[in-house]
């Protein structure tokens, strides 16, 4: 009983820490949805090659996106024509961030590293794609970047209302048992592993470093997850610079990843993706242990997960919002389960439904893979609009004339599978 009293009350502390901060990123992911719709963004990632490299890392940093969302999103950029080097720089430093996983980073792990997470993701996103674009320069050159209007309704309040659908329910969603798992996983750490467990292990900072990266690699975890694990396994003795490289290739990199890089891009783009990614990694956290300052990683200053701390933030917020933000997961979670009329729900898209086409997709497991279901099959000539259910993998177009095949194909080169 005494186990379980602890990690309940390792699972309040580290949520009630986290939850302003976590609401206050879907806010601002929301703003972000409405001010750099993928479609838009997709301009600035088939330029000039250095240009077009740069400008992905620094849209893709501040994008709500984690690993399996930016995997579609990514590929999609590149089959509308983004160069190799600018579609790997988005897939290397995306991830790694993302509004949310920064203020949750300043609020567990303090300033120093919420300030270093974006600026590495920054110089490795560009680093991948420069690398890339030496070593693998060939670009798809057979679709030109989609010009269609973002599909958002208009008016001010419609627009108000699908910010606030896509913040507190899509994106919550995409993300809520990801950042539970994260949430448990940290308690379950802090109850089990000894304060002196790292520092015990061994006295190789670098050794240290090369254990966390091999175990992240193939492993997903998302940004914001990543960070009440790291925080905890700092408090263990973990060194701060073998903390990053969790913070980095955890969010980074997966087996699903990797395996989607190599048979979109190929071998050579993947091999500078993850070489970018370890590179980085040993090279940022070696950097850390060894040449910045002790103090700025030191944790105790901002709080002890057994509960002596001094607080920003008033409890009664905190509380209010670890509360509100239990209450829109499990309404995401409701949502998520109920059968949707997908036309009903996407009302504004349609204007006839005169020439409906029903297909199955399956493989969608979150909003990011739906939208981007949604916007290869619109890019195909002769469909007006397509609307997918991620709950039942159906699919309806509304259009003429176009190619039941070229949509396969382009479905199945997100990796997603193609029923008719």
């Amino acid at each position: 009983m005494e186990y379980i009293y602890r990690f309940l009350n390792e699972m309040i502390y580290i949520l009630t820490e986290m939850s302003p901060y976590l609401l206050l990123g879907f806010f601002i992911a929301g703003l972000l949805f409405l001010i750099f719709p993928k479609r838009k963004v997709k301009q600035y990632m088939g330029r000039e090659k250095r240009g077009a490299v740069i400008n992905a890392s620094l849209l893709g940093i501040p994008l709500p996106l984690c690993s399996c969302g930016v995997i579609p999103t990514g590929i999609s950029f590149y089959k509308n024509g983004a160069s190799k080097g600018s579609t790997v720089s988005f897939l290397i430093s995306t991830p790694q961030t993302g509004i949310d996983s920064v203020l949750v980073t300043y609020s567990l792990l303090g300033l120093p590293f919420a300030l270093l997470r974006p600026v590495i993701a920054l110089i490795t996103g560009i680093a991948g794609g420069f690398i890339t674009d030496k070593v693998d320069s060939e670009t798809p050159g057979e679709n030109s970047v989609s010009d269609q209007p973002n599909n958002l309704p208009a008016g001010f309040f419609p627009k108000l209302k699908a910010m606030f659908r896509y913040a507190f329910v899509e994106f919550l969603q995409d993300i809520s048992a990801w950042l539970m798992a994260g949430l448990a996983i940290a308690a379950l750490i802090s109850v089990i592993i000894p304060d002196d467990f790292f520092t015990s292990l061994t006295s190789d900072n670098f050794l240290e470093l090369v254990i966390i990266l091999i175990a992240a690699i193939p492993v997903y975890i998302c940004a914001t997850a990543s960070v009440p694990i790291a925080a905890v396994l700092m408090l263990k003795g973990l060194s701060p610079g073998a903390a990053l490289v969790l913070l980095m290739a955890g969010p980074a990199t997966n087996a699903a990843t990797i395996t989607m890089i190599a048979r979109v891009l190929g071998k050579k783009s993947l091999i500078a993706y993850l070489g970018s990614i370890i590179t980085g990694a040993l090279l940022f956290g070696t950097l850390i242990n060894n040449f910045m300052p002790p103090e700025w990683f030191d944790l105790s200053g901002i709080y002890n997960l057994e509960g002596h701390s001094h607080h920003l933030i008033p409890a009664w917020i905190r509380y209010s919002s670890a509360i509100l933000l239990l209450v829109l997961i499990i309404n995401g979670y409701i949502q998520k389960r109920k059968p949707q009329n997908i036309i009903k729900t996407s009302q504004y898209k349609f204007t006839e439904m005169n020439n409906q086409t029903i297909i199955k997709v399956s493989g969608m497991t979150c909003n990011h893979c739906k939208e981007s279901v949604e916007n290869s099959i619109e890019s195909v000539k002769g469909v007006k609009t397509a609307v997918a259910d991620i709950s039942s993998g159906n699919v309806i177009i509304d259009g003429t004339g176009f190619n039941l095949t070229v949509i396969a194909e382009r479905i199945e080169a997100m990796g997603y599978k193609f029923k008719k």
